[in-house]
């Protein structure tokens, strides 16, 4: 039975603060390139490896969340665009690409399938399904339009805006029809938020000393939407900000991500004095909109009226500085592993 060599990424152990990569370490193993008889499962090679901000909630001893936490001495599990190698289940055939979770590693054998997508090649490159057409663009088009329900003409901030989430909320807002700001973390961020992604304006919140007033120069009749994927001192400063009867979607918490201690939040009496609408939501809570999702954005990439940026790294190797940079703001758009050539 054929044998190969197996690089993976394997979590150590629960931290506390902000990750590192020595939390992380790089082993190399054996693996069966055949998925065992009567198993249902199927081996894989793992081409592209997805980094998300929400692995961090994995690597604490947390069990109420909505996923599981890592195990300690296991390989880190993600979202990914694999081959498929070896096959025990008749769904899947041998060179058939799909994308769903998998491990941080070369060759991983998947036994739960069910939520496995099948990729048909289409000109689209493969890496994008592990964002503008996977887990990140499903979330940007699951909040903004079943959370959010904009309407034309409306005011539309976003936090995060350059991230894997942020710049295609900010595109399919603005082909809605609506005014969109974002922020970003660096002069070259918004420079590609402004100049590439079409948004109307976007500031670097690292230079500004007052939330508040800066949301109140670029809406100065107030936001009907905001995005959240930060938290922190960023949702306080929307807070105040909101017109009568606007909507927040809370997508993600990055800058509590690493707290022990997360700060609290100040103005949400505006919250009733405005009538305004703030959410929570997972994208799987929406599956029903996956195909409809597949549909609407698959169109406007093949029609040029949305585009999506990238931060692609090398090899599996470079995994952990990749994911650890996420959390300082290294990456330009949505962080990728390239693990293999297709």
């Amino acid at each position: 039975m054929a044998e190969a060599e197996n690089k993976q990424v394997i979590f150590k152990q629960y931290i506390e603060g902000v990750p590192k990569e020595t939390d992380m370490e790089i082993k190399v193993s054996k693996t069966e390139l055949k998925a065992p008889k009567g198993s249902g499962a199927i081996l894989v090679k793992n081409l592209y490896l997805s980094c998300d901000p929400y692995m961090r909630g994995r690597m604490r001893d947390f069990r109420g969340s909505y996923i599981p936490p890592f195990v300690p001495g296991q390989v880190i599990e993600g979202f990914g665009v694999s081959e498929v190698v070896h096959s025990d289940n008749p769904n899947f055939k041998p060179r058939e690409l799909i994308t769903g979770l998998t491990g941080w590693e070369e060759y991983s054998l998947i036994q739960k399938t069910e939520q496995l997508r099948k990729i048909q090649q289409d000109g689209i490159p493969l890496s994008y399904h592990v964002g503008l057409l996977g887990m990140p663009g499903f979330t940007a088009y699951a909040g903004l339009y079943e959370v959010c329900s904009p309407c034309k003409d409306e005011y539309v901030f976003i936090s995060a805006a350059s991230g894997a989430v942020g710049q295609l909320v900010g595109q399919l807002a603005k082909l809605h029809g609506c005014y969109v700001v974002g922020s970003a973390g660096s002069n070259q961020k918004v420079d590609l938020l402004k100049n590439m992604l079409g948004f109307d304006e976007a500031f670097n919140y690292k230079e500004e000393l007052d939330l508040d007033a800066v949301l109140k120069r670029y809406f100065p009749q107030g936001i009907d939407i905001y995005f959240d994927n930060v938290g922190g001192d960023m949702l306080d400063a929307a807070l105040l900000n909101m017109r009568i009867h606007g909507r927040i979607a809370v997508c993600g918490m990055v800058s509590q991500q690493n707290l022990s201690d997360a700060k609290g939040i100040h103005n949400l009496f505006n919250l009733i004095t405005r009538r305004v609408k703030m959410q929570g939501f997972l994208q799987s809570d929406h599956l029903d909109l996956y195909p409809r999702f597949l549909e609407d954005v698959t169109g406007y990439y093949k029609q040029g009226k949305i585009v999506y940026v990238e931060d692609m790294n090398e090899g599996l190797e470079s995994a952990p500085a990749a994911f650890i940079g996420l959390f300082s703001g290294k990456n330009v758009g949505k962080q990728v592993i390239r693990v293999a050539r297709e």
